[in-house]
């Protein structure tokens, strides 16, 4: 029998206390991922915190001048179906809505997901095209970490053990934009990413002010792949777009697993890169 102590803790301020004053603590709250790790023998831990009794940590709120703050327990299909993402982040509502099955997503944390920093994932691409920052809480404060920067390797966060993931912050969304998130699965549509890719074009396909590709699900953590160069007041080609899914190709450092090779998964990116810069470009939702 594999035996832990539970705290339930009912406010933010109560599970810094727990965390600070103890080692070998995990927290839980949807628990799709640490349950399976837990069930297999992967990962033992002495304390379980149970996150779900914390009030007002789920919800998601949104204003024209600050933008999206989303409560780290707010789920994945809590952010599929908000109107505010809805409207003002569609590219986060399309990332959402391709994570497993309904099941899941009606479990599954947003928190959590970002603090277990798995490679395999779908939401953190969508999030670090938005410029999304996450904020970091522990006894002796906040701090706010942009996501690009939390994320330092497969399940490696900069959390510190005595902080807890609290909120997702987005700046207010820009006017003439479009986005598109789209993943590639190498066996059924509920599989985990074999590679992911957010593509946000700023202004408009004519005349580009920042084109925004994030690759995710390939590599240790998402790759931004650099386009300044070659984007600034210029319109969205089919050579251009071919010129940016090269580069994105060249960009990742696959890790090879039973979703294929690392050759494979860069002709994936460079496929699929293609695809999402061409729907922005013809269509594409507004962000």
């Amino acid at each position: 029998m594999r035996r832990f102590e539970l705290f339930e803790p009912k406010s933010i301020r109560e599970t810094c206390k727990i965390l600070a004053e103890n080692q070998g603590v995990k927290l839980i709250a949807g628990g799709t991922s640490l349950l399976i790790l837990i069930k297999h023998g992967i990962f033992l831990p002495k304390i379980l915190i149970n996150l779900k009794k914390v009030k007002d940590a789920a919800d998601i709120t949104f204003t024209s001048k600050s933008g999206l703050r989303i409560g780290g327990l707010a789920t994945i299909y809590d952010l599929e179906r908000a109107p505010a993402v809805l409207q003002h982040y569609p590219l986060l509502a399309q990332a959402c809505h391709v994570v497993a099955n309904i099941r899941i997503r009606n479990m599954a944390t947003i928190g959590g997901n970002l603090a277990h920093a798995d490679y395999q994932s779908d939401p953190p691409a969508a999030l670090v095209a938005l410029d999304a920052s996450v904020e970091l809480t522990s006894q002796s404060g906040s701090r706010s970490v942009r996501l690009v920067d939390f994320f330092l390797g497969t399940y490696e966060t900069a959390l510190e053990p005595t902080e807890l993931l609290t909120a997702i912050v987005l700046p207010p969304p820009i006017d003439k934009n479009k986005g598109a998130y789209l993943k590639f699965t190498t066996r059924s549509s509920e599989d985990r990413p074999c590679a992911g890719v957010a593509a946000l074009v700023l202004g408009s396909s004519q005349s580009c002010e920042e084109v925004r590709v994030v690759v995710g699900a390939v590599s240790p953590k998402p790759v931004v792949v650099n386009t300044e160069s070659l984007v600034r007041g210029q319109k969205l080609t089919s050579d251009l777009i071919e010129e940016i899914a090269r580069n994105a190709a060249e960009a990742v450092d696959p890790i090879e697993d039973l979703r294929g090779p690392a050759d494979y998964k860069r002709q994936v990116v460079r496929v699929i890169v293609r695809r999402a810069l061409t729907t922005c470009a013809t269509e594409g939702n507004g962000q």
